[in-house]
């Protein structure tokens, strides 16, 4: 097994951020989770002058899991934020993503990335291990924050705030950020009852491995040399794999409606036999991917329905990240969406200087991201149908546009529809533009861009009144 590569460059995070705009009035902050979305809501709030501890139920701080997937969205804020020399040591950029059938391996849609990405939204897309993402996150909040570990929260009064540990201890705050993920404590105090996780019937595999052993293959040499996200399109599942960890590494990911009963286990590990027998007749490559893996882990894919609000009726706990808006893995967002939200919620607190500001600086920050972390719960939904379309006219239909797609994109498609056109092309043009609409509208949000224009909209004149000299 190839070594893992977590990163030694040296990360140089900005002397200042948010125009060099602190709170001046510091506030006692309470971090719930220390995953990706904690991590960052804590190094946000630390650089807009507050205090924040950092509460994380494990023993140990770490992260599990494989590859995840990057857009320019999030890589702006992380190199933003001076880990841009990490990133280029252990992610890998991946040139193009590329579409192919199950059986057969044909290719259906190959869309460029690379630098036509990067001059189109001002960043690169990468690839990551998990594990990797997590430790620079730490590695960059770590100077900044109190992180304590083996302090499960077991309930809280989000009205003073205080929350109570496993251990009898009760720890006071000004404001209390619940980032503790899908099966979060703190969304029942949002809530205002026990709120679990359902099961959507589907499940992933997850694997990686060492590249040397594909090198050697000269039917699979290709996935390495010339790093791209493939997917591979079956009926009722799909196969994503890239390379991580500066191409060291492949991560495969395996979606599929699962048979097993749903009081299962949320992760286990499971044979390669039984995994493999999932895949049977997927094009020979798959096979020969599957037959490297020894063993693997099969996590349960579980979803929770959107929230009202995301904000406790004291405004005094918020939640973000997974906690309030979990994604299924149909769509690459999860982790952006969590790190957007961080980013928001410490550009809008460095304006802070009254504690009557801080509800309605909770109550903007729910109102920047609740649309969209929403609409990329509900695409992302959507998303599986058309991955996982069994064979037939639907499917036929999905792959005859991804080749027009293909066919069209060197030509660059302008709103004008070229002399000559048919109605169906037309519909197809049209349907393009619409998707590439909501491509650009993805990866080129800026939360911190977003946050400044709200204030200068809104903010100022609405909270910014609300100063006053605290007695406190």
């Amino acid at each position: 097994m190839a070594a893992a590569v977590t990163g030694t460059a040296p990360i140089e995070p900005p002397s200042e951020l948010y125009q060099g705009r602190r709170a001046t009035l510091p506030l006692d902050i309470v971090v719930v989770g220390c995953g990706l979305g904690g991590l960052a809501a804590a190094f946000c709030l630390a650089m807009a002058g507050h205090k924040v501890t950092i509460l994380e139920s494990a023993a140990t701080i770490g992260e599990i899991g494989a590859g995840i997937s990057l857009s320019p969205n999030v890589t702006r804020l992380l190199i933003r934020w001076g880990l841009e020399k990490r990133l280029h040591e252990v992610a890998v950029k991946p040139g193009a993503q590329t579409l192919r059938r199950w059986c057969t391996g044909e290719t259906l849609c190959r869309i460029q990335w690379g630098d036509p990405m990067a001059e189109k939204y001002g960043a690169l897309p990468y690839h990551v291990h998990r594990a990797d993402l997590h430790r620079m996150l730490y590695d960059l909040a770590e100077p900044h924050v109190n992180t304590r570990t083996n302090c499960r929260v077991v309930s809280m009064n989000p009205s003073i705030p205080t929350l109570m540990l496993k251990s009898g201890e009760i720890v006071h705050a000004d404001l209390v950020i619940g980032a503790d993920g899908l099966k979060s404590t703190t969304r029942q105090f949002v809530v205002g009852k026990p709120d679990e996780p359902r099961s959507t019937g589907d499940a992933a595999y997850r694997a990686v491995m060492p590249t040397d052993i594909l090198l050697a293959d000269p039917d699979l040499r290709s996935l390495v040399e010339t790093p791209e996200m493939t997917t591979w399109l079956g009926p009722q599942r799909h196969i994503v794999a890239y390379n991580i960890r500066a191409k060291e590494e492949y991560n495969i990911a395996m979606c599929y409606t699962d048979q097993d009963p749903p009081e299962e286990l949320w992760r286990i590990e499971e044979s390669a036999n039984r995994m493999t027998e999932e895949f049977v007749g997927w094009e020979p490559r798959i096979q020969k991917l599957l037959s490297l893996i020894p063993s693997t882990l099969k996590w349960k894919l579980m979803d929770r329905a959107p929230l009202e609000t995301w904000i406790h009726e004291d405004g005094k706990l918020a939640l973000l990240g997974d906690a309030c808006h979990p994604m299924l893995p149909y769509a690459g967002q999860g982790a952006a969406m969590a790190i957007e939200d961080a980013a928001v919620l410490g550009n809008l607190f460095s304006h802070l200087s009254s504690r009557a500001q801080i509800a309605p600086l909770l109550h903007a920050y729910e109102a920047l991201r609740y649309e969209r972390a929403t609409n990329a719960q509900t695409f992302s939904r959507l998303n599986k149908a058309t991955l996982h379309l069994p064979d037939g006219l639907e499917q036929e239909q999905r792959d005859g546009k991804m080749r027009a797609a293909m066919e069209d994109a060197p030509k660059k498609i302008h709103d004008e529809v070229p002399v000559g056109d048919t109605d169906a092309n037309t519909k197809g043009n049209t349907s393009q533009r619409n998707n590439e609409k909501k491509i650009a509208i993805q990866y080129g949000y800026d939360a911190d861009e977003e946050a400044e224009k709200w204030w200068h909209q809104h903010g100022e004149s609405e909270i910014g009144p609300l100063r006053v000299p605290s007695t406190s």
